[in-house]
């Protein structure tokens, strides 16, 4: 069934039956989305969940920068007309210290904008009103590209609630839109990242004992001792079977995988 929504003079064309029941594994690439009108904001939150992409939406300029700062997307929706800080200044701060790809969103039909945001370093460029599929598979083909021209070394690994920043060095789980700091202790912190490289794949404890502890602690029973103290930590945010005993072998990430 196909349908229409109207708002703000602007129309866009949706499937109304493909919004029903939206789902969004949890492991999968992060689009932040900036846009001030919520209609939008609403239907593209959808149709990109819907993919099987994970949503963050911003509300203005300002915030879309914090967002980006804290929550590290692997994309961004960035509509051009945007209270406190427009898209341009937006777009044009976000490329003086990153690479993350952008696709700007614009009411403006005309080939000068086009010309500035790519000049600006925007990866695509999408006009309102637009069909939200087409915006989804455009999403998908600037990560593709992205991710075929992505050297080997991950920076960020991402499964299922889980999020690991390997630059600085911090652990997080995604929850209610949200991205919670976890408080681990270096071994923790080396244990789930591990873990996690190969979520499927059981680790014996002497492989976690190499790759994860420091010097001197030699024993694969201290395997065990920090995995435990892991494990109540993720178990007090309701988070249980992670990591996951393999009986006979060792642990492997468990948890949604």
């Amino acid at each position: 069934m196909e349908g229409v929504i109207q708002f703000n003079n602007l129309v866009l064309e949706q499937s109304v039956s493909s919004l029903n029941s939206p789902v969004s594994p949890t492991n999968s690439a992060l689009v932040l989305i900036a846009e001030d009108e919520t209609e939008i904001a609403d239907i593209l939150i959808a149709y990109l969940q819907r993919s099987g992409l994970r949503t963050q939406h911003a509300a203005d300029g300002q915030q879309a920068l914090a967002m980006h700062q804290t929550h590290k997307p692997d994309l961004l929706l960035l509509d051009v007309q945007m209270p406190h800080m427009d898209g341009w200044n937006v777009l044009n701060e976000i490329r003086s210290h990153s690479d993350t790809p952008v696709i700007m969103l614009t009411a403006l039909d005309q080939d000068i904008d086009k010309l500035m945001g790519l000049r600006l370093g925007a990866d695509d460029y999408v006009v309102k009103p637009f069909n939200p599929a087409e915006v989804v598979a455009r999403v998908q083909a600037v990560l593709r590209r992205v991710q075929s021209s992505t050297p080997t070394t991950t920076k960020m690994l991402r499964v299922g609630k889980f999020q690991i920043d390997l630059d600085n060095h911090e652990a997080s789980i995604y929850c209610n839109e949200q991205q919670l700091t976890l408080d681990l202790t270096l071994t923790e912190f080396k244990l789930l990242a591990c873990l996690m490289r190969s979520p499927k794949r059981a680790f014996s404890r002497e492989e976690l004992l190499v790759n994860c502890l420091p010097e001197g602690d030699s024993q694969e029973r201290t395997v065990d001792s920090h995995i435990s103290k892991l494990r109540k930590k993720l178990e007090a945010l309701d988070i249980h079977g992670v990591p996951a005993s393999v009986w006979g072998v060792g642990y492997r990430f468990g948890g949604e995988t």
